[in-house]
């Protein structure tokens, strides 16, 4: 069976990981135009439609609309309190864990200045040779649980999944 064929039922199968959590909507299009971008410098074009079937997947779907449906169809962020527990990616490593404080910023009521303490510390360094593990971090959100801040490689310094 291909990849293009499986049915989002087989993601249950015992044998395979549990699925990744669904990042934001904008956050799987990045990952499609990083995607080409990179297949570009390979020599591989792929139209952009193609990149976002790729992305879908690789979270373990059929197809972008499929993709695209689940994360359509899910409840909006929930509002971030103290003790709240939480789960995303922080510089594109997962982590779990629990909000020590939350509260909007004077200047922009739209975004949320949090603290987050993990469960388990994460390393924020990708090297083999050399770790740096964070057990709590700062971030400030937008309201799609993001942080403005990106990586070089254009990913945001901290996700949230819902």
């Amino acid at each position: 069976m291909s990849l293009s064929q499986r049915s989002v039922s087989q993601r249950s199968d015992p044998l395979r990981p549990a699925p990744m959590p669904l990042p934001s909507l904008d956050s799987l299009k990045d990952q499609a135009r990083r995607l080409r971008g990179v297949l570009r410098e390979e020599v591989v074009p792929v139209s952009y439609s193609h990149a976002l079937e790729i992305v879908a997947r690789q979270y373990g779907y059929r197809d972008w609309n499929t993709l695209h449906a689940a994360i359509g169809n899910r409840p909006p962020l929930a509002p971030l309190m103290p003790g709240s527990r939480v789960a995303g990616t922080y510089l594109g490593q997962a982590f779990a864990g629990r909000i020590l404080s939350a509260g909007a910023l004077q200047a922009d009521p739209s975004r949320i200045k949090v603290r987050i303490l993990f469960d388990d510390a994460v390393d924020v360094v990708r090297f083999e040779s050399f770790s740096a593990f964070r057990r709590r971090v700062s971030a400030t959100l937008d309201r799609t649980g993001r942080t403005v801040e990106t990586t070089s490689d254009g990913r945001p310094h901290l996700e949230l999944a819902w």
